[in-house]
């Protein structure tokens, strides 16, 4: 099957016009971006593991009052909690450099909850990372006509995804802003092949569509991801710079002229392994004497406070009052809207894949 057939077959399947998907980047994903998206032909997202039951329902709603398009719904499958009273003592400790913490944070929402609120909403897809769904819960999104797609980051837990269901797999490269959506979560450093490794053997070990993610910021790597077996790709840092998505500015700033190579794997946010751009602030967790930062959901506690608390003037390096998430394309990403950022890559794909449908 030709790539253009196989992109073509991809958006019949879930109501587009472009194979292009926006990344669900929780905390930067307002309904503004996924609409803009969806009216160019893609498909838009939203993460939701920060929010509760209601607040999905409202980003739903808000969604569907600006398009009647199609989106997915991402949610993180929960770690095992680890009690290590040492590292969150030593990260508390260090970020008490930073100034004063706030008060404590509201209970996480529970993901069963979240579960729930993901199906009442209806979108086309589910998605999730980090692990799997229960066969339970896949099946009630199959009942309702929802599909699942599960992010992987290697052959095998692409296998383990479709022997549970999935419906489609997301490819993740080493290259990715954001989360690392390795199942385990000890494993994230050593788990690092590149999307154009990593693809082409997803590809040739399941036979369900293959979602390329990871770098992609222009029509060229639209193009490689798809002739290399991928039905459709995802996008994230691409779209960080449009003004629907509305991050803050420093963070925006931080990706002009970020090189590939200066971008970092860091835990320094969440106790999770991420991309982002090394600012200081995240510098400052590998320098001598330093600590780990705590296990994850820990250290995204423990950042919450202190950003919501008194910052240290003093202090030599500012606290981080966002993630600066950052793919290795982060140079290419444009300050320009994102229905204009979409109808380029597509247009330029189209270019340079051969033959006709």
């Amino acid at each position: 099957m030709t790539a253009r057939r196989r992109a073509q077959e991809f958006c019949e399947a879930y109501g587009l016009t472009m194979p292009i998907l926006q990344a669900p980047m929780a905390g930067a994903c307002p309904p503004a971006l996924a609409a803009a998206v969806v009216d160019a032909g893609g498909m838009g997202a939203s993460g939701v593991v920060l929010d509760s039951p209601e607040r999905i329902a409202e980003w739903a709603a808000e969604f569907r009052s600006r398009s009647a398009g199609p989106f997915q719904l991402n949610i993180w499958i929960p770690d095992p909690v680890v009690d290590d009273p040492a590292g969150i003592s030593a990260a508390e400790e260090f970020l008490s450099g930073f100034g004063t913490p706030g008060s404590g944070q509201p209970p996480a929402p529970r993901i069963e909850e979240q579960c729930e609120a993901m199906l009442a909403a209806r979108p086309r897809v589910v998605s999730s990372i980090m692990g799997l769904f229960t066969p339970d819960y896949v099946e009630r999104l199959h009942a309702a006509g929802i599909a699942w797609f599960a992010c992987a980051t290697t052959l095998a837990e692409a296998r383990a995804a479709e022997a549970a269901g999935a419906d489609a797999i997301v490819a993740q490269g080493l290259e990715a802003g954001g989360h690392r959506g390795v199942f385990e979560a000890e494993t994230a450093e050593r788990t690092t092949v590149g999307l154009f490794a990593l693809l082409p053997h997803i590809v040739d070990g399941v036979d369900v569509p293959v979602i390329a993610t990871g770098a992609i910021a222009d029509g060229r790597a639209v193009a490689a991801a798809l002739t290399l077996g991928a039905s459709a790709v995802q996008v994230g840092t691409a779209l960080l710079r449009s003004p629907e998505t509305g991050i803050a500015e420093v963070w925006a700033e931080s990706l002009t002229g970020l090189e590939p190579e200066e971008t970092v794997a860091t835990r320094a946010y969440s106790g999770r392994l991420g991309r982002a751009a090394p600012t200081p602030y995240v510098r400052s967790w590998d320098a001598p004497g330093a600590p780990s930062p705590a296990p994850y959901p820990h250290q995204r506690a423990l950042v919450a406070r202190w950003r919501k608390g008194t910052p240290d003037p003093a202090a030599e390096v500012p606290m981080d009052r966002a993630n600066h998430w950052a793919g290795q394309a982060a140079a290419r990403a444009a300050a320009e809207p994102a229905a204009d950022i979409m109808t380029r890559m597509w247009s330029e794909a189209r270019a340079l894949l051969p033959g006709t449908v």
